[in-house]
């Protein structure tokens, strides 16, 4: 084994455990199905004739079920109208999820309230990988949302808008909405997103994704007044969803907006569960929140969405954010009077409180004094395990005897957990009371209730965590002997997305007996990404200390809430997991891996070329790959032209010079934005980007060893098609059929897709390369049979006249010789194969987007390949039949305009132009 494979395979196991914990190491899908109870039906719309004919792939559904859908079948409504918007190749009965769970909630509501599901079919469209659908897509909304509005004509009462529910790129089209300039901000004002990529698209592959990015993005930060009236939220999937991390999902609003929401499905009430891309439609956990919401915006007067802001924000932080037990507006701002017995009372002189209510049991009171505890203690904390939608502490302001006559409704801060409700109070805002009250309501099943007094200083513990390099074998713990019920951990210095750890809790009690399990909870100051882990006692834990976002400074570091059980001890160990930074290296790097294979296949396509020109053949594509892996020559020069981009002097020339702009979308001030904004991979460590370099040289290297081997046996696999073969001009076009193939082709990509002239241009040196090694396999068996006696004629140049063997050149084609010449024919265009494949991947989706329309229209508009592919097919055809003598001899100066020289450099220029799709500096 060479030494370049040697090292391409460690670097190629790196990369194997970075995939595999981005694809596999997440927590197992804890989602729960939603099932139809009927069967499902989509009725479609009828749209005017000028949209129908504007817009012939797309169309506009109502979903409904049984009874529902043949009421229905008039499309007379009376619903409060949802509009459901897929996504990236996604279906428009994706909404029978969100239907199906209304349409049941519906069942048992008062006064006939419901919803009325609206779905848009978008016919699948690739448009993450093709932004030129994304503005038709934008315009066609507009016209489905003046539709939607028109069925209600006839009511005395109609809805005034929509409410919008977009997944993956359907809520960035939502979004989109208000770039145009004839749509009308109030017709929306709600909109909820579902994994959908906010901050920067996922693969930026032509330019018109990202001037869309851009003309969205600069409408929202802009912070207009008609926006402010617009709430948007917006749920991230968490780590199970790779391919859009929840990093994408934050809203780039400013701050002074409240109504903007962003958070990761794990940190929602009664959800607690990572999604997949796909599972976040379905996921019942989170489809029953959304319906729940939906329905408490609902004016029950009118049937209709309330628009009140206020109400609206309340009631999704309620079911998205806290869930404070009861629901917005059922706490009651005037005090609360109890008339119960003095037996139900009882008053708590001790600094905890254990209580278990027997199931049915009668209600009891327990009292806790503020004046002895009040300067001693900062908080007083307490939980439940009892999930009643009722009050349950209180604030006295009157007391009689032992009794609290009056007193004041402090629930509204508890806080859902998996196992049990919470409720923390911070003493000094209790100056106006008297006693506290906690109170346990008879349930139909048996609960505990825990309260305890703390100190704030006691409760939060403050440790640094190992450094990243420091590889996993370095080990920061601390114990904790419980001695209550809420314990914090700060995890000095965690605060950036290339941290990973691997966080273990061991919990162990001297006494066994039953008691509440421990929830552990990993708490993002500046962003809701938490995730909670439930363990029983005793047990061994294991969380996964990873970030979404990263914070734009050093002031603020992760949090671990422990709610403990008393009287036990946690001993907490942080340790570096390399496979777990690696994953991260990749869920946030991984869409520039590509830019950095290109490089190296054109760093090696150079190091050949100057083989070529010293010793007449150029080195293997291993070698050449290995000899590649040259960081510096790269990375420098890009550093040193970043560094050059923020004088305004060197902007204006380079701007002056007609030179590409810098590919990332515009950066917006970072005081114009929320503390949830990315911090960019260049404010990582420099260490990364030889990794990243790296990574991408192992890609190229194994990558072109498969293209290698997949085509080899390929062309033994064809042969019996082809007649035998034995001279380097295998598979090459004559001057006539260059000429035509030239306009044949570039006639056809500029009537139908210019991706499609990419791809023959490809398949074409896919046909030369399988021809090359058909000769050099015919060649090789022929010079093994042949005799060494009629060799050596043959190669002086004396061979017998009715041998049928000829001779091209001057030079004899059985010969060991015209062996090596086809051989290095073949590795120079193995390495033209590698660098065509780069854009005829980058080309694909507008060529599958194409294909998959060309029922409706032959060609493809806007066309984001055609102005660059037409000096690509000139090129490589040119190429085609390229030798390494003629390369050779180009090398001279009477080289010439068209030399295979000048074709091979204009084609190693045009490659990054290409790549620029790819805007490889934008996160």
């Amino acid at each position: 084994m060479s030494p370049a494979a040697a090292f391409f395979g460690c670097a190629l196991g790196l990369l194997a455990v970075g995939l595999k914990e981005v694809f596999l190491g997440f927590e197992e899908n804890r989602c729960s199905m939603t099932y139809m109870f009927e069967y499902p039906e989509y009725r479609r719309i009828p749209l005017p004739r000028r949209v129908s004919r504007l817009y012939p792939a797309y169309g506009l559904y109502l979903y409904g079920e049984g009874s529902y859908a043949q009421e229905t079948r008039s499309l007379k409504l009376s619903g409060a109208p949802v509009l459901f918007l897929p996504g990236n190749a996604g279906s428009y009965k994706q909404a029978r999820s969100l239907g199906s769970v209304a349409l049941r909630k519906a069942e048992g509501m008062d006064g006939g309230v419901h919803l009325n599901v609206f779905t848009v079919d978008f016919n699948e469209e690739l448009v993450a990988l093709y932004g030129g659908s994304l503005r038709r897509q934008t315009l066609f909304l507009h016209e489905c949302i003046k539709a939607v509005l028109r069925l209600y004509k006839h009511r005395p009462d109609p809805p005034k808008g929509v409410v919008l529910v977009g997944h993956s790129m359907g809520g960035v089209v939502a979004r989109a909405l208000f770039t145009l300039p004839r749509f009308n901000p109030a017709l929306v004002n709600l909109i909820l997103t579902q994994a959908s990529p906010h901050q920067a698209p996922v693969l930026p592959l032509d330019p018109h994704i990202l001037d869309f990015y851009s003309a969205v993005r600069q409408r929202w930060i802009t912070g207009a007044e008609d926006l402010r009236n617009v709430t948007v939220l917006s749920v991230g999937g968490g780590y199970r969803d790779y391919q859009v991390r929840s990093g994408l999902t934050v809203l780039p609003c400013p701050i002074t907006d409240p109504n903007k929401l962003s958070l990761v499905v794990t940190a929602v009430p009664r959800t607690w569960v990572s999604t997949d891309h796909l599972s976040i439609v379905w996921c019942k956990e989170l489809v029953l929140a959304t319906v729940r919401s939906f329905f408490d915006l609902i004016n029950p007067e009118t049937g209709q969405f309330t628009d009140g802001h206020e109400n609206q924000l309340k009631v999704l932080g309620h079911h998205f954010i806290r869930h404070p037990v009861q629901l917005p507006g059922v706490y009651a701002e005037s005090p609360v009077i109890f008339t119960s017995s003095p037996e139900a009372w009882s008053e708590v002189n001790t600094l905890r409180l254990f209580y278990s209510a027997p199931k049915d049991g009668q209600v009891k009171y327990f009292l806790f004094a503020l004046s002895s505890r009040r300067k001693a203690y900062s908080h007083f904390h307490c939980r439940s395990s009892s999930m009643e939608m009722s009050s349950w502490v209180y604030g006295c302001t009157e007391m009689n005897a032992s009794v609290c006559v009056q007193a004041m409704d402090l629930s509204q801060g508890t806080e859902l957990l998996p196992t049990y409700k919470t409720l923390t109070l911070r003493t000094s805002q209790l100056s106006f009371m008297s006693h506290l009250v906690v109170a346990a309501s008879p349930s139909s099943r048996q609960f505990t209730v825990e309260c305890e007094w703390q100190r704030e200083e006691t409760q939060i513990i403050s440790v640094a965590v190992p450094h990243l390099l420091s590889f996993g074998l370095t080990v920061s713990d601390v114990t904790i002997n419980s001695s209550g019920l809420l314990h914090t951990v700060q995890f000095q210095h965690f605060h950036q997305v290339y941290q990973a750890f691997r966080i273990t809790v061991v919990s162990h009690c001297k006494t066994k007996k039953e008691r509440l399990p421990s929830v552990y909870r990993l708490k993002v100051p500046w962003f809701r990404e938490d995730t909670f882990t439930t363990a029983s006692i005793p047990s061994v834990a294991e969380i996964s200390g990873m970030l979404h976002t990263s914070h734009p400074g050093n002031t603020s570091s992760a949090l671990l809430l422990l709610h403990t059980a008393p009287n036990c001890q946690y001993k907490i160990s942080v340790r570096t997991s390399i496979p777990k930074v690696l994953g991260q290296v990749l869920r946030f790097c991984g869409p520039v891996l590509p830019v950095y294979t290109a490089v190296t296949i054109l760093l090696a396509l150079a190091r050949q070329l100057s083989s070529v020109k010293k010793m007449g053949r150029p080195t293997l594509m291993g070698e050449a790959l290995g000899g590649a892996l040259q960081p510096h020559k790269v990375e420098l020069p890009v550093y040193l032209l970043h560094l050059l981009l923020r004088q305004s002097w060197f902007q204006e020339t380079w701007v002056f010079l007609g030179l590409p702009a810098v590919d990332a979308l515009p950066i917006v001030s970072p005081e114009n934005l929320t503390h949830d904004t990315l911090v960019p991979p260049e404010d990582w460590p420099r260490l990364l980007s030889p990794l990243l370099f790296v990574l991408g040289a192992t890609v190229a290297f194994w990558g072109s060893t498969l293209m290698r081997l997949s085509l080899s046996f390929l062309s033994f696999l064809l042969a019996p098609l082809h007649r035998p073969c034995v001279s380097r001009d295998c598979g090459t076009l004559l001057l006539q059929t260059q000429i035509l193939f030239i306009l044949i082709i570039g006639i056809m990509g500029g009537a139908t897709c210019g991706a499609l002239l990419v791809t023959a241009c490809f398949f074409l040196h896919v046909y030369r390369v399988l021809r090359l090694q058909m000769a050099e396999r015919t060649l090789s068996h022929m010079l093994n049979l042949a005799p060494e006696k009629a060799l050596r004629e043959t190669e002086n140049g004396h061979s017998d006249p009715h041998c049928p063997v000829k001779t091209c050149n001057s030079a004899p084609l059985l010969s060991e010789s015209a062996l090596h010449d086809v051989r290095d024919d073949l590795q120079l265009h193995l390495s033209l194969l590698a660098v065509l494949t780069l854009p005829m991947m980058l080309c694909s989706p507008s060529l599958i987007h194409w294909a998959r329309n060309l029922r409706h229209s032959v060609h493809l508009d806007p066309d984001p390949c055609w102005p660059h592919t037409l000096p690509l097919l000139f090129i490589s055809v040119r190429l085609n039949g390229c030798s390494t003598h003629m390369l050779q001899r180009s090398f001279r100066p009477a080289g010439g305009f068209l030399s295979p020289l000048t074709s091979v450099k204009t084609l190693v220029g045009l490659t990054p132009h290409f790549l620029d799709w790819t805007q490889s500096r934008w996160p």
